[in-house]
């Protein structure tokens, strides 16, 4: 759907056909949460959900971006991504020189340091839920580096893309990211998550075989936005940071749950408690990993669980919506479910047995009108592929 939307959009724009149409998909993480920009583990699965950019090259030096989420397209010259992006980290986005939306798609023009050859004419449409915690943003950035990366000849790798995607993210609108949700994106594969390490950028496909055993992912989406440009997730990654410098080690991922002792009694008890969720979280990724491939998916319920617990009392992210959720699908048979994503908002998943997915996805609304909540949006999300050219 996000094609035609993207091919109409371009037509309406420009007045002539694109030369091509890149797209990448959301991303759901299975399990951990927060770990990515301390380099450590994470494993996450790519979902159907794109997004999706029409574009063609010009010859005046000039990028134009439009979306079908805000009517207005943004012009900006090639010359002037520097000293629009140059400055502190979301100094554009901040100051209204570009809309937020924009900032990602010209953030990657920008932080690919490549020489444009020429400008470009782009048209940007998407399925993935904005806000909920299912990276929009990285979708976006997938298709523009997809997009540029064969327009202008680049020879750039799936990881070289996730790594300006992230500095977009990063520098561009000033949110404080891993890598993450990048590398999922861009590397999926159908009925895979991708194992990755995020300080050697090192990955691994790993079958989960949820279709073989007749298994869904059900996302909760609870309708509460967020956003990671602002607010709590800066503070927990300054938490994480000092953690780790009063440990004395470089990062997070070089504790392991042997040295939460020492950590209980070096830091406060709030410090104690995010490094605490970080050292776990890694644990549980490794264990889910292996859990899978030693007894398959569904004996990985109880550490979806925990990491929930541990982002809702140790790291403090979840709101009651998503609590309510993943205690309802679970009370209704789900395997596991946990919150998904950065926190604060957003969506939780369910690993549930397909033929009980509609009798969760009642139960869940059910329970969050009898809570007074916003009807939340419910749907499966199947493990898919990653970034590619659609046209």
């Amino acid at each position: 759907m996000s094609l035609e939307a993207a091919e109409t959009l371009f037509r309406e724009l420009t007045g002539r056909e694109p030369e091509g149409a890149w797209s990448a998909p959301g991303r759901a993480n299975l399990i951990g949460e927060h770990t990515d920009y301390n380099e450590g583990f994470v494993f996450p699965i790519a979902i159907e959900q794109r997004t999706t950019a029409a574009v063609a090259r010009r010859e005046d030096g000039v990028i134009r971006v439009a979306s079908t989420f805000d009517p207005e397209p943004v012009e900006v010259a090639v010359a002037d991504l520097a000293s629009l992006f140059g400055g502190p980290a979301g100094s554009a986005v901040a100051n209204g020189s570009v809309p937020e939306w924009a900032a990602y798609p010209l953030g990657v023009v920008w932080a690919a340091e490549a020489p444009p050859p020429t400008g470009l004419d782009i048209a940007i449409a998407s399925d993935v839920p904005i806000g909920a915690g299912l990276s929009s943003s990285a979708a976006i950035e997938g298709a523009i580096a997809g997009a540029i990366n064969d327009l202008w000849g680049l020879g750039l790798s799936l990881i070289d893309m996730a790594k300006i995607g992230r500095r977009a993210e990063n520098e561009a609108v000033g949110a404080p990211t891993g890598i993450m949700d990048q590398a999922s994106s861009f590397l999926g594969r159908p009925d895979h998550a991708t194992f990755l390490d995020c300080r050697s950028l090192e990955t691994q496909s790993v079958d989960l075989g949820f279709a073989r055993e007749g298994l869904a992912i059900l996302v909760m989406d609870t309708r509460v936005t967020h956003a990671h440009s602002t607010g709590g997730y800066g503070e927990r990654r300054a938490s994480c940071e000092l953690g780790a410098r009063m440990m004395g080690v470089p990062m997070l991922r070089d504790l392991t749950v042997d040295d939460l002792a020492r950590a209980e009694e070096t830091l406060d008890d709030v410090t104690f408690r995010r490094v605490r969720h970080i050292v776990t979280e890694n644990q549980r990724v490794l264990d889910t990993v292996d859990t899978l491939r030693s007894e398959g998916p569904r004996a990985i319920g109880g550490l979806l669980v925990a990491s929930h617990v541990s982002m809702r009392d140790d790291f403090e992210i979840s709101v009651p919506e998503l609590d309510l959720a993943v205690a309802t699908a679970l009370d209704a048979g789900a395997i596991g479910a946990r919150m998904t994503g950065g926190g604060f908002g957003g969506a939780a998943i369910a690993v549930v047995e397909r033929d009980r997915l509609d009798d969760t996805i009642v139960a869940v609304a059910a329970a969050f009108e009898k809570a007074g909540y916003v009807e939340p949006r419910q749907f499966e999300v199947v493990p898919s592929r990653g970034l590619g050219r659609d046209l």
